[in-house]
């Protein structure tokens, strides 16, 4: 079994969510921002995808992160509120987390090893970064912040179909 299922995260009412809840879901991982040059594209382009392949076994997870220019500053409820108000989002975030330094959350850590970066550098460059995991557990590619959600779509729906 995938070290990505024993992972869990906090939803932000601080309840547990364990991954072995995405066993044979294609899913997203992305660090998200309200304040940043990305947010609008970001937000629509991935609740897009979420509302076109939720059906056919696409979940995305956001993790809400303040770690760059202090671009998500509000708390976790302030912050998910925004992004339904604002962008119409209902794919569902977890807690604010950190996903570089001595306190980044153990999923991104896994992640940024199992799909560093350029050059090998496993450092999160921004909010945004995606992370395309299949139906097994695998983390299959790892996306820049400037990526357009939409250009994940072809590759999500081969994973979806596989």
């Amino acid at each position: 079994m995938s070290k990505f299922y024993a992972l869990k995260a906090q939803t932000k009412s601080g309840a547990d969510f364990p991954f072995s809840d995405l066993k044979g879901k294609v899913v997203i991982i992305v660090n998200t921002a309200t304040k940043c040059g990305l947010t609008q594209s970001g937000l629509s382009g991935l609740e897009e995808l979420y509302k076109k392949y939720h059906a056919d076994g696409l979940e995305i997870i956001g993790f809400p992160c303040n770690q760059f220019l202090n671009q998500n500053p509000e708390t976790d409820e302030e912050g998910e509120n925004f992004c339904k108000l604002n962008y119409g989002v209902t794919f569902p975030f977890m807690k604010k987390c950190e996903v570089n330094g001595p306190n980044t959350h153990p999923v991104f850590d896994y992640l940024k090893n199992e799909k560093p970066g350029i050059f090998g550098l496993t450092r999160i460059k921004w909010n945004f970064t995606k992370f395309l995991i299949d139906k097994e557990g695998n983390v299959v590619e790892r996306y820049s912040p400037s990526t357009n959600p939409a250009k994940l779509e072809p590759k999500i729906k081969e994973l979806l179909k596989a």
